[in-house]
């Protein structure tokens, strides 16, 4: 079985520690849940998240997007 979202939200967080910092819980509380779409309607990434937090927490977490995109494109629930 390929990343759930489960592992993808603690692939997320241990990065944000590793590159600005912080604690895992803070950056749960910014970063917020997986949400897992329907590979039906959307093919080439299923997954999405709703930061918060600071402006600097969400300019963090929107750079890391990207580059996590392109590694796990499609995770299955959970």
């Amino acid at each position: 079985m390929g990343m759930t979202a489960s592992d993808l939200e603690q692939l997320l967080i241990a990065r944000l520690v590793r590159k600005s910092g912080g604690t895992s819980q803070t950056w749960q509380r910014a970063l917020g849940k997986v949400i897992v779409r329907d590979t039906e309607t959307h093919a080439h990434c299923n997954w999405d998240v709703r930061p918060s937090g600071t402006d600097a927490q969400r300019a963090a977490i929107e750079a890391l997007l990207d580059d996590v995109r392109l590694e796990h494109s499609i995770v299955a629930a959970g």
